[in-house]
């Protein structure tokens, strides 16, 4: 490490010869990449956190290419009356096609879905119907005709029990049918049992991942509905529009809006602290100077408060533009975990250059040139300054090699971001101070009694063995309870609430529905046989696996519609021979609601075609070039909200491997975040550990010693112990957001012990008490701005992001109590032994 610093000194008698040079390149350089830093933008998408080769990505991927993935916009209208709110609904439609983006020169929206022509579907329901289903429709009819020729019959004997059963066994058939005529058969039109509410869709023409597009297109739509003025339809009438496309902007909207709170509540903390914590360290330092060299009033250090920030800050806004520039071209967006790197790192970089101004202050009140100054300040901090770095950049570097991008990306920015940092302290902001040291804006005075007042009141750290068993005692209990520590598989309690989604679901949540199964997974297969073994396998499962089923049930569309003339011959004959139950003398007669609807639905005699069947329900059935498609429907019976079932549904249907050695992956977004969840459950031991076994390593080289990197890390062991107590006590549980800090923290937290074990060697046996006083001071200003830039996530919408900034400030906490407490009193006891060697 001397090696390398030594290497590198020049730069430092080059920033006192030339510091207009370095501040003109390295400013117009952070000009440069900070034009391209403002255009990242944020990436919501979950998909894009697990690797682009991620075979349940891929299935996603080829499933919106071949069957489409629009996300629609609702319309929902509310009035007394059914009739003004469809006049109304018909003329905003034919309206809403009509608006114009002008900035791409097409219309905001392609289609709308509003009345859905049910009449042929329920003339040709059966022809729609399963061959499971056909099946149960007969068994039905059958039993059906044979209850009539019994009740027929006069000379029968009624056995109770076992005509229940049979009766219950029929009833169960048909409810399956019912069901399945529901789902295949929606309203006309969806509405609320009063017909008070009515909903329709818009789909749009461009990406909902083109955020400037739907804000033109929401502004226009606000524009269009007032215009229209739906009062003038209906005094009551009430028009409001949403549904997960709005949804998805709010949430772009809410972490943008997050982002820039805890940037402004995290780096004014940061910034009021520094300048507080430095105006009273250079005030304190002139006061104790030679009394004649106090040419200067109280008024004029208080108009040079901003000082210290100017010099710390300058540098570290350089590091940030050359980051986020440099990520701009690697990675080319944020996700929903990196897009609040900029006020952490703002909070974690801010450290060196407090380090090194605070070091500098010292040796400049102490009488030393400016020169002398900086290139002994680089010598003795600089050391630490660089160990401490390294091991937290490292440490994330560390999470690169995950799978789990939310991981690596966060690694790669924070990683970049800590380097970068380092570098601006150590070799840009020694210019800044030889400006402000040439336009006198420092306003140091000589201490010429610095060497005596260097001794302390104190020798020793107080009630050492005390703190040092108290210190193992919790950490020994923790660790015993640390299995107890949960993990939240709850997304819903993990994502915000936006007020206006919920209240738009509330509105519309009478509307009818033409299903009430959500989530499904879809498998892609390349034909049909595929296809009809994928089913076989999966109803399989179903029948086999009767202790944690997931699956409800299981649809292949080419088995709704038979794409071929003999499936189709098939199925027109199963349904002749149900027209024939139907007419059999002992039924024919009877009014019966359900008997009427079969009747109805089995009049196809021949073959339909594609064409006939209307768009609305068409498009379910077909991929985009209009050919029926060749996949898959697996519909969940478990909540999917639930991390845990959602994996397990995962686990069930996620791969199927055909008897030919074939294998197909389900697609969907709750798969998608299941796959994620279980990946980042699986690595993050890992990454625990390779950040720990990287931590020790630059231990190792930095100390030159098993014993004083042992002791280096301990503040850091036992402070991560006592977060996990206070998770512990507090009900805190790992999770989705938080666990991509854990490393972090273990960086972090190795920096106090880092730089307290480098200045106690370099000042030598019974100096913890002097190293505490200065140094101290140094590591908790540094761990508290560090905390003050994470503790801005506490006080965003965003639940996830809340737990990360709790999760950090807890944790950087801790490590720094057990730096100030554990340490200094490990360090005296084993003074006392004779077991330090310097």
């Amino acid at each position: 490490m001397d090696k390398i610093l030594h290497f590198f000194r020049p730069l430092i008698t080059y920033n006192y010869n030339y510091p207009y040079w370095v501040l003109s390149v390295t400013i117009l350089l952070a000009i440069v990449l900070g034009s391209f830093a403002v255009q990242l933008s944020i990436d919501t998408d979950l998909a894009n956190l697990l690797p682009k080769n991620n075979p349940h990505v891929k299935a996603l991927d080829e499933l919106q290419e071949t069957v489409g993935g629009e996300t629609a916009m609702e319309v929902a209208i509310k009035s007394p009356s059914f009739e003004d709110n469809k006049r109304f609904a018909e003329d905003l439609i034919e309206k809403s096609l009509a608006l114009y983006d002008e900035q791409h020169d097409r219309p905001f929206f392609e289609r709308a879905e509003f009345r859905k022509e049910t009449a042929f579907l329920r003339d040709n329901a059966l022809y729609f119907a399963t061959p499971g289903e056909l099946n149960d429709i007969e068994t039905y009819l059958k039993d059906e005709i044979q209850s009539a020729k019994e009740g027929a019959n006069p000379f029968l004997v009624d056995f109770g029990e076992e005509e229940e059963e049979e009766d219950a066994e029929a009833d169960e058939e048909l409810q399956d049918f019912e069901q399945s005529y529901e789902d295949l058969i929606p309203p006309e039109y969806p509405v609320s049992p009063d017909s008070t509410v009515m909903v329709f869709k818009l789909y749009p023409t461009g990406s909902k991942s083109n955020l400037d597009y739907l804000r033109n297109m929401f502004a226009s739509y606000d524009l269009l509905l007032g215009a229209m003025n739906p009062q003038s339809y209906n005094s009551e009438m009430e028009v409001r529009y949403g549904g997960r496309l709005k949804r998805h902007l709010s949430e772009i909207d809410s972490i943008m809006n997050d982002v820039f709170n805890s940037f402004a509540s995290g780096i004014s903390g940061v910034i009021l602290l520094v300048m507080i914590y430095f105006f009273i360290k250079k005030y304190v330092n002139y006061r104790r100077g030679d009394s004649e060299g106090r040419e200067h009033r109280f008024w004029e250090h208080l108009i040079r408060l901003p000082v210290p920030v100017l010099v710390i800050g300058l540098p570290l806004l350089v590091s940030l533009a050359w980051t986020f520039g440099i990520t701009y071209f690697v990675l080319g967006t944020l996700n929903t975990m990196t897009s609040v790197l900029f006020v952490i790192l703002f909070g974690m970089g801010i450290d060196y250059g407090i380090h090194f101004y605070a070091r500098y202050i010292e040796f400049r009140s102490d009488g030393k040139p400016i020169l002398d100054a900086l290139q002994e300040t680089y010598d003795n901090t600089g050391a630490a300054i660089v160990v401490s770095g390294l091991t937290t950049a490292f440490s994330l570097f560390v999470l690169i090699i995950a799978r789990f991008r939310g991981f690596s990306e966060f690694g790669f920015i924070a990683g970049s971001g800590i380097i970068l940092a380092l570098f601006c302290m150590l070799f840009v902001m020694p210019s800044l101070l030889v400006l402000f040291e040439r336009y006198n804006w420092m306003l140091l005075n000589v201490n010429r009694d610095s060497e005596q007042q260097k001794a302390s009141l104190f020798t020793r750290f107080p009630m050492a063995r005390s703190v040092v068993i108290t210190g193992i005692l919790i950490a020994i209990f923790v660790g015993a309870f640390s299995p107890r520590l949960g993990f939240q598989y709850d997304f819903g309690e993990l994502e915000p609430e936006f007020p206006e989604y919920q209240a738009y679901n509330k509105f519309t949540s009478n509307v009818e529905q033409s299903s009430d199964r959500h989530n499904p997974a879809y498998i892609l297969a390349d034909n049909q046989q595929q296809v009809i073994e994928i089913l076989k396998k999966i109803r399989h499962k179903m029948e086999t696996d009767t202790t944690s089923p997931t699956i409800e049930d299981v649809e292949a569309l080419p088995e709704r519609f038979p794409p071929s003339e003999e499936g189709a011959r098939e199925k027109l004959e199963e349904i002749a021979r149900i027209r024939e139950l139907l007419n059999d003398p002992f039924i024919r007669d009877q009014d019966d609601p359900q008997l009427d609807k079969l009747r109805r639905a089995a009049q196809t005699k021949s073959r339909l075609d594609i064409d006939q069947i209307p768009d609305y329900f068409k498009n379910q059935f077909v991929t985009k070039e209009g050919e029926i498609g060749n996949f898959v429907i697996v519909y969940p019976s478990v909540g999917l909200a639930d991390g845990e079932q959602s994996i397990a549904f995962k686990d069930d249907i996620g791969e199927i491997t055909l008897n030919s050695g074939e294998t197909f992956y389900a697609a969907s977004t709750s798969i998608i975040a299941a796959e994620m969840l279980d990946l980042m459950r699986s690595e993050s031991p890992y990454m625990v550990g390779a950040t720990f076994l990287m931590v020790f390593i630059l231990m190792l080289f930095a100390f030159r010693s098993l014993r004083w990197a042992i002791i280096a890390m301990l503040p850091l062991l036992v402070g991560l112990l006592w977060l996990f107590g206070i998770m512990l006590l507090t009900g805190m549980m790992f999770n989705f957001y938080n666990l991509v800090v854990l490393p972090a923290i273990l960086g972090i937290g190795e920096d106090n012990g880092v730089h307290l074990a480098s200045r106690y060697r370099e000042e030598g046996e019974r100096s913890m008490w002097d190293v505490l006083s200065s140094t101290g001071q140094h590591i908790t200003i540094g761990s508290l701005t560090t905390m003050l830039g994470f503790s801005g996530l506490l006080f965003t919408n965003h639940p996830g992001l809340q737990s990360l900034g709790a999760m950090a400030v807890i944790g950087i906490g801790m490590t720094l109590v057990a730096a100030l407490t554990f340490l200094p009193a490990l360090i005296q006891l084993l003074e006392e032994r004779g077991w330090i060697r310097f």
